[in-house]
């Protein structure tokens, strides 16, 4: 009977590794945040398929709970930063999202931005040191002999572990400030003429003071922002190889990008063979509601409901600006379930309900939903797109302008500001989105275009996962520009020669002719005289 057992383990195994190809050792390094709600949404179907994933955690962390029972297999690392520090960067930042970006203009507020990510950078090293120096870890990682890392790049380190182990690896990504990593480090196209620079909210229908600005900021991010990080990361990744490198030459051996967007999202531009987008991978068909939030929903009525929701980060606000937002609430129809934590507003209305957590996908689903207020995370607005509910957008920082800019361009959102709004202008965009139809319509359409795919984003995200362990990377997808110059790639060497050749047949040909001239008048003198 043992033996019995143990054969049906065994082949269950093996079926389970035929399944998905081959049973392979994935080691994660994520981001927290909400770039580890959607992470994870790729590593628990690995682990569903059979892989043995373990993600690489330091020992405190905000959304990350390495401490839950889980399928997944936690390395944790000791960090010697304390705590209070990492709150303090929290609620530093939360300062800089409500209080200081806003009422800035696009250039001071990405220069404060940037200020505050290289104000990281020391955290970040420690995070970094606390692995590659820590000799007794990376021996255990060594000999773990796994057959690919997953990175998100936004906490830096990933790809140098990766290198250390000579293991494969692959980036998920949504955007990089200014789209730097994919551009300069993946070497994907971008044209300034009608790609727009990531976070600055342009579109690809730009006028010509537009593409002026566009070119502009494309200069501004190549050359200016995120230098002193980059030069940093520069150095340490070269003491921590032995050898001159940069951080754009690690990130550009990545086998596959996968960005978490797709062509609902995205404007049309080129991309290359081991850029693959898989935005929306974590939406999923709504579930029933809690009992009491149901009722909540029914007794709205055909007037339906509207779901408010700023992200995990943003869980209070202002006295002033909670009771401006309350009072405008108040003033629909629609009833309204609010994610809020702060103090009970004085101008809630009767229709408005708060919460300290909402199941925000399970609501977007819900018929009765008529409107979404979001600060344009990439994860609500991915949920809005996939159950086609029209949004307000309430943008703050880092890409949320560029997530509502590319929503409002496809006539699926109405844009209003933090800093500025009113009473009024709340009420106004909601009343826009809930009464015209066209909103619905545009949100239905970009909910079919993301549903019309012959492959889930998800499954598509783990068939290349997949692909890369099958075949030990995927090097025939990387295209030859990371092996030229910048000089090669615009093929200034070759305009340079071709100019020169042109230069010199134009100087031969001159002299010639100013040769022959010079004969035939010498010529016709010597004639005349005779």
């Amino acid at each position: 009977m043992v033996s019995e057992k143990w054969a049906s383990a065994f082949l269950l195994l093996q079926l389970c590794c035929a399944g998905c190809g081959l049973c392979g050792k994935a080691l994660v390094w994520p981001s927290d945040m909400s770039h580890w709600l959607n992470i994870k949404n790729i590593l628990d179907e690995l682990a569903d398929r059979g892989h043995e994933v373990t993600v690489m955690s330091p020992s405190y962390t905000i959304l990350i709970d390495h401490r839950k029972p889980s399928a997944l297999n936690f390395e944790v690392f000791h960090v010697p930063f304390d705590r209070k520090n990492t709150e303090d960067k929290s609620d530093e930042l939360l300062n800089l999202i409500l209080n200081v970006l806003p009422s800035l203009p696009f250039w001071q507020s990405a220069i404060k931005l940037n200020d505050f990510f290289i104000g990281l950078t020391g955290n970040f090293k420690l995070l970094c040191e606390s692995v590659v120096y820590n000799k007794t870890l990376m021996k255990k990682l060594l000999e773990a002999n796994y057959d690919i890392m997953i990175i998100d790049p936004v906490t830096p380190c990933g790809e140098l572990v990766a290198e250390l182990l000579a293991v494969p690896f692959v980036i998920t990504l949504r955007v990089s400030v200014g789209g730097n990593m994919e551009r300069c480090c993946g070497k994907l196209p971008a044209p300034p003429s009608y790609v727009p620079v990531p976070m600055v909210g342009l579109t690809d229908r730009m006028t010509f003071l537009e593409r002026v600005k566009n070119t502009m900021l494309l200069v501004f991010f190549n050359f200016w922002m995120q230098d002193y990080d980059f030069h940093f990361w520069k150095q340490f990744y070269s003491e921590a190889l032995g050898r001159p490198t940069t951080i754009c030459e690690i990130l550009g051996k990545a086998e596959i990008w996968l960005i978490r967007t797709y062509w609902d999202f995205e404007f049309p531009r080129p991309y290359l063979p081991n850029f693959e987008f898989v935005g929306g991978l974590h939406c999923k068909p709504a579930k029933p509601l809690p009992e009491e939030m149901e009722e909540f929903v029914q007794s709205s009525g055909e007037d339906g409901v509207v779901v408010f929701s700023l992200g995990s980060l943003v869980q209070n606000l202002t006295e002033e600006k909670s009771d401006l937002i309350a009072s405008a609430l108040a003033q629909i129809p629609q009833k309204v379930l609010w994610r809020y934590k702060g103090k009970k507003p004085a101008t809630l209305g009767a229709n408005t309900r708060l919460y300290d957590w909402i199941p925000q996908n399970d609501l977007l689903g819900h018929p009765k939903t008529k409107a979404f207020i979001t600060h344009g995370g990439m994860n609500g607005v991915y949920e809005a797109i996939y159950h086609g509910v029209p949004m307000v957008g309430i943008p703050m920082f880092g890409d949320q302008p560029d997530n509502i800019a590319h929503m409002k361009a496809k006539g699926a959102a109405v844009e209003i500001s933090f800093n500025t709004m009113t009473h009024a202008d709340l009420l106004r965009a909601l009343r826009t989105v809930i009464n015209d139809p066209s909103y619905k319509e545009n949100a239905m359409r970009l909910s079919k275009i993301h549903h019309d795919q012959p492959v889930k984003p998800l499954d598509r995200a783990i068939f290349w996962i997949e692909y890369v362990m099958r075949h030990k990377g995927a090097k025939h997808l990387r295209p030859a520009i990371h092996d030229l110059t910048w000089v090669q790639y615009h093929s200034l060497d070759v305009i340079g020669f071709l100019m020169a050749c042109v230069a010199i047949s134009i100087f031969l040909v001159t002299k010639c002719c100013l040769f022959t001239c010079q004969k035939l008048g010498k010529t016709r003198i010597k004639t005349k005289r005779e």
